[in-house]
């Protein structure tokens, strides 16, 4: 491996030490920049083409180089020879100019070590591409190495070549003289050109309708570079001494043989005899066996044969060669329409290019890409052929790796991306758009593509906002969450309130609904279900677009809207909307169902949440029932009771008890007077209950169980009471239901002690009620005494005596 590394080094040392010593010191190299060895051609493969370009435009150029040690072999007279040889056929080259002849871009300049020039772009010779490989580089370019002629290219080439033959007999009157398969070069595009006028004859009477070639004859002693290709040349060359237009229609016609036999001519020439070759040659063209033509094609061999005659005269001209049916191939016409296209007006190439979409799937896509792109991308220039060639560039990167698109079509798009006139380019980047966003770089897109989108939604035609609103939903999915986010959805939103357009408005919902899966949740429920409230109008269409967001929204896996925001936003909306009357009875039902599936869903959901939020409170007071000893202070002992009554303070009320609520002066007044007369009934000496004697055993009475009866009498009175219509005049009961506790000053709860609670006022005579009989308070109280009472309060102590105590006209029963 290591062995084969530094082969590989010392190669690519010994190629850049060849063009350095090439090159160096000669003037091309002050304006072009040298670049790699590519491939070879000319007379003999003697040039040496390398890639290279302009340092001052840094346009694209094909340097020819013929470096003089190559014939360092030769005497000094033979050396000037060849020099001047290919000086001549550099010099002539660059004075004829022909769409078919290779264009130079700089002339022939000579350095003590090498004679070079710079021409269009170049691919390689056709002699490289038939497999002659002399003079290339090493290692073998695999471009050159791997490439195979596809039959359109064969057939336009040979067309192109039959061409330019044609403008040298009819339009300078020259004979070229040499005409082989290594002076025919391929350019960039793919186009062969004609190159090597070394051996170029002029015509002697150029004014003349006839035109007169002077040949010369053979010298076998010059050096091969000095002489033409004799497996090339016709035999008049050789053996009358004579040539003509004709002599170059032999030449074509072996080079057509070569091109369909892997480069080899139709005769092998032993150059040590040349004349006995020639000889023996034109008796094999005279009995021409039809095994010598059987791979050229059957449409053309017979003007192969014509080409190949021995007599001239038979031979067609190359005017008559381009007009047979063998060049009536869709593909090389429409090559050669392409090449004439500077002569056609706007109305013909547009006629030309609506019709090329249903030719290009039939072109092999090395012709595509390299012979019609470029044609199609020179008229961005002119706007109104863009909306023309447009489709035919975008049908080309469809087929294009994205690799090719960067390099070979992006370069070219991005002007057209900020074209505004005429309104078809937008048009046709919008029905593209999933290919631009699949293919285009992420920066691109963000810097081109989208503002174009952008654009399209701001356009003041409606048909354009239609067509993009359409449109966007197919290549979302391409878009970038942030872009969406922050540019795309505000200008939707935009075009939907703005418009005054129903189908607009009716677009931008709709497309708004497509897009709601490449959006997060959060999102939604905060920029896009608020907007639906904001959109103006109530037109069925658009009702029924809002309805759309929402069950969507509703349904989606993804998505989903909270049972908060059905409760308070959206089922609100929903039920206002469904009620307008605009809306038919099958709308009206659609909005019904979707309102049913919202209830149902926040029914189910706010229902399992308290369900279980009542199995959690279940589960805290069986722990608490289970473990009273872990419970807190406060949960083993009821709440302090506040009870106001006439405005005095009974119990409970700690003076440094922090309130729950801010309080008036008033406030503060009355509870400092009350916390005064607290005090006082504190500082009282307790009364000492009086020892009873029983009077005998049969007349002792239960005070206890006659309070409760009384109690019990009372409550049930108290119920009773409840049900009439109206109270008995002037008689007062409350009664107060367990589940409602009393409420003390400022809505405090009420406890004495017990569950429930209790308290009994009394106003005129004992809770209202005068006693039926004496003694039922066991002397307190008599039937005709009424005491004032201000509060009556019942408490059960845990030794379940009673106790009585008395001041100011309040008792208080303690059990």
């Amino acid at each position: 491996m290591e062995s084969m590394l530094n082969k590989l080094k010392s190669t690519v040392t010994k190629v850049t030490a060849d063009v350095t010593s090439a090159v160096m010191g000669n003037p091309v190299t002050r304006e072009f920049e040298v670049g790699r060895h590519i491939a070879s051609g000319g007379p003999g493969m003697c040039w040496r083409i390398y890639n290279g370009t302009k340092k001052s435009t840094k346009q694209e150029v094909a340097v020819f180089v013929f470096d003089k040690k190559m014939i360092d072999k030769y005497q000094k007279f033979e050396k000037d020879q060849i020099i001047d040889s290919l000086k001549k056929g550099v010099q002539q080259l660059t004075r004829l100019r022909h769409p078919r002849l290779l264009t130079v871009q700089h002339p022939l300049e000579e350095s003590r070590d090498c004679l070079a020039f710079c021409t269009e772009p170049v691919f390689a010779s056709l002699s490289n591409v038939l497999g002659q490989w002399e003079n290339l580089p090493t290692p073998m370019p695999n471009d050159i190495k791997e490439y195979k002629l596809y039959d359109v290219e064969t057939k336009y080439g040979l067309l192109q070549i039959s061409e330019g033959l044609s403008f040298l007999h009819s339009g300078v009157k020259m004979v070229h003289g040499n005409l082989c398969p290594e002076n025919i070069i391929l350019n960039k595009s793919g186009a062969w050109k004609i190159m090597g006028f070394d051996f170029s004859i002029s015509s002697a009477n150029p004014s003349d309708a006839e035109p007169k070639y002077t040949c010369k004859e053979w010298e076998p002693n010059l050096p091969p570079l000095c002489l033409p290709n004799p497996e090339y040349l016709a035999p008049e060359y050789i053996l009358s001494v004579s040539c003509d237009s004709a002599s170059d229609m032999y030449s074509l016609g072996v080079v057509m043989h070569a091109v369909f036999n892997e480069g080899k001519p139709v005769f092998q020439v032993n150059k040590h005899d040349i004349f006995k070759s020639f000889s023996r040659q034109l008796d094999q063209l005279s009995t021409m066996s039809p095994a010598l033509l059987n791979k050229i094609p059957e449409e053309v061999r017979e003007h192969v044969k014509m080409l190949l005659s021995v007599t001239p005269n038979v031979r067609p001209d190359a005017d008559q060669i381009t007009k047979i049916p063998f060049f009536d191939d869709v593909g090389a016409v429409t090559l050669q329409y392409f090449d004439s296209l500077f002569q056609r007006d706007n109305l013909q190439k547009s006629q030309f290019y609506k019709g090329l979409p249903k030719v290009l799937p039939k072109l092999p896509k090395r012709v595509v890409v390299y012979r019609i792109l470029p044609a199609l991308t020179s008229e961005f220039v002119n706007p109104d052929m863009v909306p023309f060639v447009l489709p035919n560039v975008l049908l080309i990167a469809e087929e294009c790796t994205k690799d090719e698109y960067i390099r070979l079509i992006l370069p070219d798009l991005t002007p057209v991306f900020k074209q505004q006139e005429p309104i078809q380019i937008l048009l046709i980047f919008l029905q593209k758009m999933d290919l631009l966003l699949t293919k285009t770089p992420a920066e691109d897109i963000k810097n081109s593509v989208l503002p174009m989108v952008y654009r399209a939604l701001e356009a003041p035609s409606v048909q354009i906002q239609e067509l993009c609103l359409n449109i966007i939903p197919t290549f979302a999915n391409l878009i970038d969450y942030p872009s969406m986010k922050n540019s795309l959805i505000p200008r939707i939103k935009s075009a939907c309130l703005q418009t005054s357009s129903l189908a607009v408005r009716v677009n931008s919902l709709v497309c708004l609904g497509k897009i709601l899966e490449y959006m997060d949740k959060w999102f939604v429920i905060d920029e896009i279900l608020p907007f639906l409230q904001q959109i103006p109008s109530r037109e069925p269409a658009v009702l029924m677009g809002i309805l759309g967001i929402y069950k969507c929204t509703f349904s989606h896996k993804k998505l989903g809207i909270p049972k908060e925001h059905l409760a308070t936003k959206s089922l609100p909306h929903l039920v206002s909307l469904s009620i307008d009357n605009n809306l038919n009875l099958n709308q009206f039902n659609s909005f019904m169902v979707v309102i049913r599936d919202m209830l149902s869903r926040m029914e189910a959901e706010h229902k399992t949440k308290l369900e279980q939020l009542h199995v959690m409170q279940e589960q805290q007071r069986s722990i608490n029932i289970t473990n009273p000893g872990s419970q807190s202070e406060e949960t083993k002992s009821p709440s302090r009771s506040i009870f106001f009554h006439a405005g005095q303070f009974v119990h409970g009320l700690s003076p440094f008890a922090p309130l729950q609520m801010s309080l008036t002066l008033e406030e503060k007044q009355r509870l400092a007077k009350e916390q005064e007369q607290a005090a006082k009934l504190r500082s009282q000496q307790p009364l000492a209950p009086q020892t009873i004697k029983p009077a005998s055993t049969s007349n002792t009475k239960d005070l206890t169980s006659s309070l409760l009866n009384n109690m019990t009498s009372l409550n049930n009175m108290s119920l009773a009471n409840t049900a009439r219509p109206a109270p008995v005049q002037g008689t007062t009961i409350a009664a107060f239901p367990s589940s409602s506790p009393m409420l003390g000053p400022m809505g405090a709860p009420v406890s004495n002690g017990f569950n429930p609670p209790m308290a009994f006022q009394t106003g005129g005579m004992g809770m209202g009620m005068r006693p039926t009989g004496p003694g039922l308070y066991g002397g307190m109280a008599t039937t005709t005494s009424t005491p004032n009472f201000g509060a009556l309060t019942l408490e059960f102590s845990q030794n379940k005596t009673l106790k009585t105590k008395s001041s100011q006209g309040c008792y208080c029963l303690y059990f």
